[in-house]
């Protein structure tokens, strides 16, 4: 099964820079031009600048907060692939793991702040003992996408509790 969000990113990413065309909008219209007379439906101009302000920011800041990744992953063949990146605000660094299935340990799924934020930790047997991967947060992925990734691991090896 292979498996990538890239809908999901680039919708992210597309909602994200009308966010920021729309709120420089609003702010050249009522500040730099004053074509918008106030008030508006009853709304003065600074509880509209904060009540649009607010909404940008949700817009922007949300993704980061739940850390989006964009994700690949791939379990056909010999090994189990993770490629990875953040899809917030400020991109990280491009990550990817892959193990083989036979040095595959575990997994872990970890939840954050009240189940709103979700990973999966990997675990790979070595000579020196278990190494412990980066988690890779799942928050971006659709709940089937989720679901798929999770059996595909139980399929590779037991879940481990601790």
């Amino acid at each position: 099964m292979i498996l990538n969000n890239s809908k999901s990113v680039i919708n992210l990413k597309i909602a994200r820079r009308a966010a920021i065309i729309i709120f420089l909008t609003y702010l050249v219209l009522v500040y730099a031009a004053g074509i918008i007379r106030f008030p508006v439906l009853g709304v003065d101009k600074t509880a509209l600048t904060v009540l649009v302000s607010a909404i940008f920011v949700l817009v922007i800041i949300i993704p980061q907060i739940l850390n989006y990744q964009y994700i690949y992953f791939s379990d056909e063949g010999d090994s189990i692939i993770f490629r990875y990146y953040s899809a917030g605000l400020f991109t990280g660094n491009k990550n990817s793991v892959e193990i083989n299935k036979r040095s595959f340990s575990g997994f872990t799924v970890d939840k954050k702040f009240f189940g709103l934020v979700e990973s999966i930790t990997l675990y790979q047997r070595l000579r020196e003992g278990i190494a412990k991967y980066p988690p890779i947060y799942l928050n971006a992925l659709k709940r089937a996408d989720k679901a798929r990734i999770i059996k595909s691991l139980n399929s590779s090896a037991p879940i481990i509790k601790g």
